[in-house]
């Protein structure tokens, strides 16, 4: 018999009375989540953090969510404001996160500006993918950078804050941490420069730093990642979570987190099972991040001690050639009534164009043995927008929904179960570190056609729905993934004002076009690439030759793959 979550599970509440008594004697430290209260409390890396500032003895560290309209920031635990926290800490995983994290500093009284913030006002420091993906559009309202990931960084910052408590010594501290630690950048020490035509010609460096800062990774984990905070609240209730490793070997072109998270690592099975161990006794679903990357042989053990334990897992999106026989076990043991299955790609070309390396037949089979485990929604993903894309490609998309549609009737009809299918479909958004970086964002009104044609070819179809955002949102991220300060400054003067971003862009004499919809030449230098991943330049352009021509990529083989020069 399975356990059941209790009602009231409330982890969150039992950390505030710990917190409030931690006050005296300890430097006071804030931390953001842009986004609305509870919604990214399941967040892994934001639970991380937090982990790690709470157990430096010299620190307490409270949280803080984006509030609805109309009521104050204050902190989750003991209900403060943000003026009462010398340091701000931030993690930012996302570019729609850019606004609300704006909206979040300027609660804090202090100026919005790094460089116009005295002694007196805290210190900014910020984390998470997007420090490491792109930070220049928060560069100006950001005193240091976390760039990688917080274990092998975040406690020596943590000893330099307490050592300088209460108020830290602001430019000498930024300097001894970009200059001894790595994976800090501090932007005040590097100044942009740029061309006549707005492109970036140079990053003036001061003496004495690095000309690039290198990102720093974990390279093994004694217990792999695990949920720490579980709540009602949460976006994810009753769900315990666990990674089974970082990064992802298989090169898909479009996937920012496939190359910035290099070199991929896959965390053994005592590492994972130590994390599952760490399973409140009530909490009885878990879900395994990462899953399409786990050794057969590891993911038999841990399904067994998951059987054992009377567990039920829980998957996001999984991949249509990933599904073994132990997968497939767990997927019928755990009741799983709703799946998903990303081909990415509208059609066999494009998903070589993006290096998918999912084929038709994959999508198919997939299809059939999820149906067999009595799966009753089937949520199929795609991108619209993608480089080379036509006609005959979104065509070929509604033709393998209704191949799809097809293998799951073939299934569920001798049962009497007819399964749904939605087809949720997104706009494609080219990234910083990825072989797109140099590509354009597609056309507003070719996004809008490619909807309306897919709407009346599958709008009429039995048991499909289909699901997409709005093309305008795409461009929104698609500005802010490979802005630069500028870009930051126009948003910065948006909130400030209450115009449209358009309208601060264009009074800085920006535009939505040369951040997102030019053809990038090979030769650019681009405001990221203040930050070094390891990846060649040469390596990514020519990927993006390989995928104009529809040529596909072998996958990361770490121990003796040098081609990106990661590993290297």
């Amino acid at each position: 018999m399975r356990h059941k979550p209790a009602a009231s599970q409330d982890l969150l509440a039992q950390e505030r009375g710990t917190i409030r008594k931690k006050w005296a004697g300890r430097l006071p430290v804030a931390l953001l989540f842009p986004n609305r209260y509870g919604i990214g409390a399941s967040n892994l890396g934001f639970q991380l953090v937090y982990h790690l500032a709470n157990q430096h003895p010299g620190i307490v560290c409270e949280r803080f969510f984006l509030p609805p309209l109309g009521l104050p920031l204050l902190s989750c635990e003991s209900r403060r404001p943000l003026r009462d926290f010398p340091v701000i800490l931030y993690t930012a995983s996302f570019e729609a996160d850019f606004l609300n994290l704006l909206a979040m500093l300027a609660e804090s009284g202090a100026p919005l500006l790094a460089a116009e913030r005295g002694e007196a006002a805290p210190l900014v420091i910020g984390g998470g993918v997007l420090a490491f993906m792109n930070p220049e559009p928060l560069a100006p309202f950001t005193d240091l950078f976390v760039v990688g990931e917080a274990e092998p960084v975040l406690p020596t910052i943590l000893d330099a804050l307490v050592e300088q408590r209460p108020r830290p010594d602001r430019a000498g501290l930024l300097r001894d941490l970009a200059t001894t630690v790595a994976g800090c950048y501090a932007p005040r020490f590097y100044a942009p420069a740029y061309h006549p035509d707005g492109t970036l010609a140079e990053v003036k460096v001061a003496e004495g730093l690095p000309k690039r800062v290198r990102k720093v990774v974990l390279s093994e984990a004694v217990v792999a990642g695990h949920s720490r905070l579980l709540s009602p609240q949460a976006e994810f209730a009753d769900l315990f979570l666990t990674e089974l490793g970082r990064g992802c070997s298989r090169g898909c072109r479009f996937c920012a987190a496939g190359f910035v998270y290099r070199p991929p690592r896959l965390w053994n099975a005592e590492a994972i099972l130590a994390a599952l161990r760490e399973r409140p006794a009530d909490i009885c679903r878990v879900g395994l991040l990462g899953m399409e990357m786990a050794r057969p042989a590891d993911l038999a053990r841990i399904s067994g001690q998951l059987d054992a334990e009377g567990c039920a897992l829980s998957f996001s999106s999984l991949r249509a050639d990933a599904l073994g026989p132990e997968l497939v076990t767990l997927l019928g043991k755990s009741g799983i009534k709703t799946a998903t299955i990303a081909p990415d790609g509208p059609s066999e070309r494009l998903r070589r164009v993006i290096n998918k390396g999912i084929t038709r037949e994959e999508v198919l089979t997939a299809a059939r043995t999820l149906a067999e485990q009595n799966i009753s929604q089937l949520k199929l993903y795609f991108m619209l927008g993608l480089p080379t894309e036509t006609a005959d490609d979104l065509a070929e998309m509604a033709a393998l929904v209704r191949e799809v549609k097809a293998e799951l009737l073939a299934v569920g009809r001798p049962k009497g179960r007819l399964a749904n299918i939605t087809v949720s479909v997104s706009s494609f958004v080219p990234k910083p570190w990825t072989p797109f970086q140099y590509h354009p964002f597609a056309a507003l009104t070719a996004l809008k056609n490619g909807l309306q044609f897919l709407r009346r070819d599958l709008g009429r179809e039995p048991n499909v729905r289909l699901a997409a955002d709005p093309p305008a949102s795409a461009l929104l991220q698609a500005v802010l993934a490979r802005g630069d300060r500028r870009l930051g400054l126009a948003f910065g003067d948006a909130l400030v004002s209450g115009r449209s971003w358009q309208q601060a862009l264009a009074a800085r004499g920006l535009t939505p076009e040369f951040y997102a919809s030019r053809q990038r030449p090979r030769d650019e230098l681009f405001p990221w690439e203040t930050i070094d991943h390891g990846i060649r330049r040469d390596y990514l352009w020519a990927e993006y030759q390989r995928a104009l021509a529809a040529k596909a990529t072998p996958r990361c083989e770490v121990t003796r793959c040098r081609r990106c020069g990661v590993c290297q």
